[in-house]
């Protein structure tokens, strides 16, 4: 019906959004309401020692409702800034046993050498579970043979708003409202949790702080859930802070690619291995279905008395699932050499993050692709479209072309340029993004126009569409240019904006968008499309403008000033 589809809407909502009219579930005022909070330990290994009862006696004759399973530690009030204080009073009444601390060992030295499963990925992104064949010297007919290594750091969801949910037992059901991406597997894992039939369990969506993958509105959900048990028949309001969202979320896995091709005399790639490192990224959520028990995902399940065994993840054996998604490149390449492997014992918590390990096999990917390219004198583009059969994506790529010609990008003084191209998944939106840049001498990164060009297929929303694919270009610039969590023995040390910087206002691009319309074609998934090619054009962005192969992300001040050193 092409009186809708392609025409100008109004997302839903959105009126009451601007106004401030939208109930968020941090918002909820119901009658006798209660406020809680956690008690934290200072890091996943820690459990309480001793806990001196006397300050209980205390917040108990202050009005403080205090819930108390093993290691886990709440408080509860009428007033929410007395609950805020109760916790950091209880806080530090507390003796904790930090038994071995978080592990230490740099984890792009753990990604290589921990214990892990390896599996060679076939051609279409699919694992097989037979043994990964050795990589072998390079052809005889290669001329030219390139390495390339990319370090990408843990990332967090950094909702702006943290996690929160409300929950009240009355009675013998357990009401949630929870802004949980999947209300009917938390449903489930709760349930499991609390060893009480499914259908005393109701959880309930409202608005809340939102991500692409999995933060810690499931957790923020349980956590409610454990107080309102002990305090029957009176809603309670919980709310992560700011600390507790940056500490305690699960992250998107650091990882390492590891990459080799080859060129014959003609400029052609005869010759390709990748290889990439990393923990799980879709077995974290608590939904069945997934390695392990979900009630076993849930974090403060993790601190009760009798805490459930933790599963070793398995790997994901879907196509361009987890850490092999966008492994297995577009490019007409002969029998690529594709090896994933899931690393054991990390020292930090994952789950799905925006594109999950497509990111940083894109940025790698299109890394080489450009160094390539370059070895072989040819210009980026002119290089793609020749490893390139898909005509759809021949067309995105000579379009992006095109339009950065048009607007002479790179021209100006102390600028550069840079372009990098997928199709997400290797069936989802084909996407082309160059960027324009300069680099100090201090080593700061300063974006200036940025340029996507997109096929999602046939058109039904162009805002939306735009939306998403800008979005995701301001995401990913700040993946590649700022984030990474920080952590010692003793804990996260990335515990605000701070400490974990995120792009700002001064540093986003100008964006011009274009899509290209296929009317009648399949739609195709636009929403994590973006990601890995804005990635990767930052990256050969810098390349041009300093002489950099970038191999450990962020591409920041420190970074930036350690490869040039070591060059």
């Amino acid at each position: 019906d092409y009186s809708w589809i392609g025409k100008a809407v109004t997302p839903k909502g959105l009126a009451d959004i601007v106004h401030g009219k939208t109930v968020f579930v941090h918002d909820l005022q119901l009658p006798q309401m209660l406020h809680g909070r956690v008690v934290r330990p200072p890091h996943c290994a820690a459990r309480i020692d001793t806990l001196d009862s006397t300050v209980i006696e205390y917040l108990k004759h202050s009005g403080v409702v205090t819930v108390r399973d093993g290691s886990f530690l709440a408080v509860a009030a009428a007033d929410e800034y007395r609950a805020a204080k109760a916790a950091a009073r209880l806080s530090s009444a507390i003796q904790w046993d930090l038994g071995s601390g978080i592990p230490t060992k740099d984890v792009f030295s753990a990604l290589r050498s921990n214990p892990k499963v390896s599996l060679p990925v076939a051609e279409g992104g699919v694992p097989i579970e037979q043994p990964v064949s050795p990589l072998t010297e390079p052809p005889e007919e290669a001329v030219i043979t390139l390495n390339s290594i990319l370090e990408k750091p843990y990332l967090m969801h950094g909702s702006i708003g943290p996690s929160a949910a409300c929950a009240v037992y009355e009675n013998d059901l357990l009401t949630i409202y929870t802004h949980s991406q999947g209300v009917y597997p938390l449903r489930g894992a709760i349930a499991e949790a609390l060893h009480m039939p499914v259908d005393t369990v109701q959880v309930i969506f409202m608005p809340g702080a939102g991500c692409y993958g999995h933060n810690g509105a499931d957790d923020a959900a349980f956590d409610a859930a454990l107080i309102a048990l002990a305090i029957p028949g009176k809603p309670v309001l919980l709310k992560w802070t700011r600390e507790e969202e940056h500490a305690w979320e699960p992250y998107g896995s650091a990882m390492v690619c590891e990459l080799r091709a080859s060129l014959d005399g003609n400029g052609k790639i005869i010759d390709w291995s990748h290889e990439s490192y990393g923990d799980t990224f879709i077995m974290g959520r608590p939904a069945a279905g997934r390695t392990g028990s979900p009630a076993a995902k849930l974090l403060s399940n993790q601190f009760r008395t009798g805490a459930p065994e933790q599963s070793l993840a398995q790997p994901a054996m879907g196509p361009h699932v987890g850490i092999h998604r966008n492994l297995d490149p577009l490019y007409t390449i002969p029998n690529p050499r594709l090896v994933k492997h899931l690393v054991r014992k990390l020292p930090l918590r994952t789950s799905a993050l925006r594109t999950l390990g497509a990111f940083a096999n894109i940025v790698a990917i299109e890394s080489l692709i450009d160094q390539l390219a370059d070895a072989a004198g040819v210009p980026p583009v002119e290089f793609r479209l020749q490893h390139l059969d898909d005509e759809r994506g021949r067309q995105v790529l000579q379009s992006l072309s095109e339009q950065m010609a048009a607007d002479t990008a790179g021209s100006g003084d102390a600028l550069s340029q840079g372009i990098a191209f997928a199709r997400y998944k290797n069936a989802a939106a084909y996407c082309a993004v160059g960027i324009e840049l300069e680099v100090s001498e201090q080593a700061n990164v300063r974006l200036i126009r940025a340029w996507i060009v997109a096929d999602a297929g046939e058109v039904v929303d162009p805002a939306g569409l735009t939306t998403q694919l800008e979005g995701g270009l301001i995401q990913a610039a700040s993946w590649s240019l700022y984030e990474a969590v920080t952590y010692d023995a003793n804990g996260v040390t990335s515990r605000d904006w701070d400490t974990y910087p995120i792009i700002r206002f001064n540093n986003v691009p100008h964006v011009q968008t274009r899509l290209i319309d296929r009317p009648g074609e399949s739609f195709l998934g636009a929403g994590e499309a973006v990601g890995g090619p804005t990635g990767g054009a930052i990256g050969n962005a810098i390349r041009r403008a300093t002489g950099l192969c970038m191999s450990r992300m962020p591409f920041n001040q420190d970074n930036i000033l350690a490869a040039a050193l070591k060059q």
